[in-house]
C-alpha cells in the first residue's frame, strides 16, 4: 500500500513539474477559446498541447501548438484576429524565451 502511494505521489510530482508557467498582459478585451477575457495580467500554464489562462477566478482553456524559435523573443507579443470587432488571440510570443503558443 505504501509503495503504491509513493508511486502515485511521484507521478503527480512529475506532472506538476512538466507544466510551464508564463505571464501575459492583454491591453484590450481578448477572446481565447470562446471565453472573453478583460484587459489585464494573466498567468499562462502550459501542459503539453493545452494552455490554461487564469486571472483570479477567470479561467480559459485552449488547445495550442507550442513552437520554438531559433532566437529568443525580446518581449511578449500577442497576435490577434479581428474580424467582427472582437480580438481573438491567434498566437502569443513569450518574451525572454524562444516559445510561441499558436492557438488552434
Amino acid at each position: 500500500m505504501t509503495k503504491k502511494l509513493v508511486i502515485t505521489f511521484l507521478m503527480l510530482a512529475l506532472a506538476v513539474a512538466s507544466a510551464k508557467t508564463y505571464y501575459v498582459t492583454f491591453f484590450q478585451p481578448s477572446i481565447i477559446a470562446g471565453t472573453e477575457l478583460k484587459a489585464g495580467e494573466y498567468q499562462l500554464k502550459v501542459e503539453g498541447d493545452q494552455v490554461t489562462v487564469r486571472n483570479g477566478k477567470i479561467v480559459a482553456q485552449a488547445a495550442v501548438k507550442v513552437e520554438e524559435n531559433g532566437e529568443k523573443y525580446s518581449r511578449t507579443a500577442v497576435r490577434y484576429q479581428n474580424g467582427d470587432g472582437k480580438y481573438r488571440v491567434q498566437e502569443i510570443r513569450l518574451g525572454n524565451t524562444n516559445v510561441k503558443l499558436v492557438f488552434n
